[in-house]
């Protein structure tokens, strides 16, 4: 290895550590100031040691149906996420099959768009067929966001499975249906795990749609963090307290199925 190449690793891993390490504070100042007396979390110079406390984590739950926030949280993710796949998969092996390359670019478009664009149409129509703050409505809307994601991602893995295996079951007489059961869904199983996982975390992350839409029956955990900001001042106890609860759950995801995720994405799903 020459000096210049040695140079150039040392460089990169040097501003990597920076990186990931002023990342990781954020986190680490947030799990550490959900401990701290109010007072001494926005104190100059900041207090490193401390008694800690509770109080926090006892104001959110006692005063906040966190566990309701948490259940609807899930349900949502969980079901924009299956309901995606569902539609998702069946979409991007029609798209690779037939190399519909127009409707594939219409679909990173539509992914690259913000979400705000839709809100003032579906709050028209949500408000005329009555599905405000209703968990059907607020699914609809996490699908537009997670289907492109899962169709763009996946369009990339369905290419990759050679089409002599598939011409072959359709000899065998298998349908098309049958095709994509048997064949490409078991071959693409990494990048669809990979890809449920990023849509799951991008459900759980929403947060415009369920402020706009949705309402006290439907209020998932990014929304009830935000009520913790008031006008003239910020309850940052409480506040960290109840983001430490909201990140706590997709950092555990993220250490269980890390090896799944790290799998899928280096296996042709971000190809194109």
């Amino acid at each position: 290895m020459t000096t210049a190449r040695r140079v150039q690793d040392a460089l990169f891993w040097a501003l990597l550590t920076v990186l990931l390490a002023l990342f990781l504070f954020i986190f680490f100042w947030m799990f550490v100031s959900s401990f701290k007396p109010n007072l001494l979390i926005t104190s100059d110079p900041p207090v490193w040691f401390f008694k800690p406390t509770l109080e926090h984590y006892v104001e959110v739950f006692r005063q906040n149906p966190f566990v309701k926030y948490l259940l609807n949280s899930l349900i949502i993710a969980i079901t924009s996420v299956g309901l995606s796949l569902v539609i998702g998969l069946p979409a991007a092996y029609s798209i690779a099959k037939h190399k519909q390359t127009s409707l594939a670019l219409a679909l990173l478009v539509v992914r690259m768009l913000p979400g705000i664009t839709f809100l003032v149409p579906l709050f028209i129509v949500y408000k005329r067929f009555g599905l405000l703050d209703t968990y059907s409505g607020v699914v609809i809307t996490h699908i537009l966001t997670v289907l492109p994601l899962i169709m763009w991602v996946m369009i990339g893995f369905f290419e990759d499975v050679p089409s002599e295996l598939l011409d072959a079951a359709l000899i065998d007489g298998c349908s098309q249906l049958g095709t994509m059961i048997r064949i490409m869904i078991p071959l693409s199983l990494p990048g669809i795990t990979a890809v449920a996982i990023l849509s799951f975390i991008s459900s759980w992350n929403n947060f415009i749609f369920v402020l706009i839409l949705g309402g006290s029956k439907t209020m998932t955990l990014p929304l009830a963090v935000y009520g913790f900001l008031a006008y003239g001042q910020v309850n940052w106890g409480a506040l960290c307290a109840a983001a430490a609860v909201v990140t706590v759950p997709v950092l555990l995801l993220a250490l269980v199925v890390q090896r799944y995720l790290a799998g899928g994405l280096t296996m042709g799903a971000i190809k194109g």
